[in-house]
């Protein structure tokens, strides 16, 4: 018995049926592994550009003022502009097939990156190379959401989050090594030998994706699924979830309930307090206060991401086992805020600050657990739920591209304290929306559970009278 419930508490409820044991093991394996895999090398594109720019590439493109912002902006544009259509085209084309797609465009925009000549191609390249990268992590939470069961969900959310926050881990080893060994070698900067590798991994992993990946229950066709687990499948989730054509009536739907509003509205607030990690500050911090080699630069922020893998992962175990979302952001909010008031007192020792940039990584630990809980909330839609997923991360990236320039811009480094102020002031706003969420959610079972027994009553009263009749 105690087996059973540690057996629960790291994995989720036990399947009813031998049948089901043997489904959830064939897509945690194809589905995580390849979603997994296609969010590492997406997150270590992005971490590639942080770190390549405090390893050569800011002096080699004569980077002035605030252009890596812009970098990380124009990405960001691009990104919001394939948020909500990349997501739509799953309900159209395959995921089997757009997910690959969209990996081999940005994998050969990787490779391009490595032969720019000016910051300029950097921003063309980073625009459409946002728009590809759009399609994966809206999209796999559409796809886990389709597949997995509410007690099922946030811990396989947090393990495709931590995936992405191992690529920036990743990212960090890796250009320490390439600046060590590859600098130089065919008369390439190390930091252009980074990208190259980049792309070398990424076309792989597309090309296993075209091969084994299960798209949605009601249209896989995956050689490794029986016709008995396709069923079972498509029934363990389609009980409650209404059926609709992809029309022009999603909109109306969408828009007339409170689900939409405040899912977007809290990742938009609470997104932004993983600025710590996504605008690489200690790494930043490191290179304006001197006295740290270019690996040592690259090597130390490892340690605010290995923190945060390690906080999501736990935190979405736990969320998992109560079915309660919200202590996670509160949990997050106390990490930040804490930290955020450490770097402030800015006479603090070094040690302080160490710890203060690695113990903001708990930030992490709120992405899969937002998404998980909005996947929870428009489970009976599944149109609306690939919407509002994508508008979630439309609208936090809509506020990402303004808010490194205005709060985190290159030039405040290495004190940052708008930024922290910023930070507590996020951490607050988090706190309120989360509020809001857990209320309106709570409201919305109140009256689906009061609604159910008169639906279920009239129903029966009209089999009585066609029965008399």
């Amino acid at each position: 018995m105690q087996l059973q419930s540690i057996r629960r508490f790291v994995w989720g409820d036990i399947p009813s049926s031998k049948v089901e044991r043997r489904l959830l093991l064939k897509i945690d394996w194809f589905i995580l592994s390849y979603c997994c895999l296609m969010y590492f090398v997406n997150y270590l594109d992005r971490a590639n550009v942080n770190n390549a720019y405090v390893s050569g590439m800011k002096q080699e493109l004569n980077m002035q003022g605030n252009d890596f912002n812009k970098i990380n902006t124009v990405f960001t544009c691009g990104y919001i502009v394939g948020m909500i259509p990349n997501n739509l085209m799953l309900q159209v084309v395959s995921p089997r097939i757009w997910f690959p797609l969209m990996q081999i465009v940005w994998g050969v925009l990787t490779f391009c990156t490595s032969a720019v000549h000016n910051v300029e191609q950097i921003y063309a390249i980073r625009f459409f190379q946002g728009m590809a990268e759009a399609s994966t992590f809206v999209g796999t939470h559409y796809i886990l959401g389709s597949w997995y069961k509410p007690g099922e969900l946030g811990k396989r959310s947090g393990i495709f989050t931590s995936s992405g926050l191992a690529g920036t881990l990743f990212s960090g080893l890796l250009q320490a090594a390439v600046y060590q060994n590859l600098g130089g070698v065919a008369h390439k900067s190390g930091w252009r030998w980074l990208f190259i590798i980049d792309g070398v991994i990424t076309l792989p992993i597309a090309i296993y994706g075209f091969l084994v990946f299960p798209d949605v229950p009601n249209s896989t066709r995956a050689f490794y699924l029986t016709q008995e687990e396709r069923e079972l499948a498509y029934k363990r989730l389609e009980s409650d979830t209404a059926q609709h054509k992809l029309s022009w009536d999603l909109f109306k739907r969408v828009l007339g309930k409170w689900r939409w509003y405040a899912c977007s509205l809290l990742f938009a607030i609470s997104g932004e307090v993983e600025s710590f990690g996504s605008n690489n500050l200690m790494g930043q911090w490191l290179s304006a206060i001197g006295g740290y080699t270019v690996e040592q630069v690259d090597y130390y922020p490892s340690g605010v991401t290995a923190f945060g893998i390690v906080s999501t992962l736990v935190c979405a175990t736990w969320t998992d086992y109560t079915r309660a979302r919200w202590p996670v952001l509160v949990w997050m909010c106390f990490s930040c805020t804490v930290a955020a008031i450490c770097i402030l007192v800015w006479s603090s020792p070094i040690g302080l600050k160490f710890f203060a940039y690695y113990f903001a990584g708990a930030a992490y630990s709120g992405q899969a657990t937002t998404f998980a809980w909005a996947n929870q909330i428009c489970a009976d839609d599944h149109q609306e739920r690939a919407i509002v997923l994508a508008s979630m991360n439309m609208w936090n990236n809509a506020v990402n591209a303004w808010w490194p320039l205005l709060f985190y811009p290159a030039t405040d480094a290495p004190r940052f304290r708008k930024g922290m102020i910023a930070m507590i002031c996020t951490c607050v706003a988090t706190l309120g929306v989360t509020w809001l969420v857990w209320y309106l959610e709570r409201r919305e079972h109140r009256v689906t559970r009061k609604e159910k027994p008169d639906k279920e009553r009239d129903g029966s009263m009209e089999e009585t009278k066609s029965y008399v009749g």
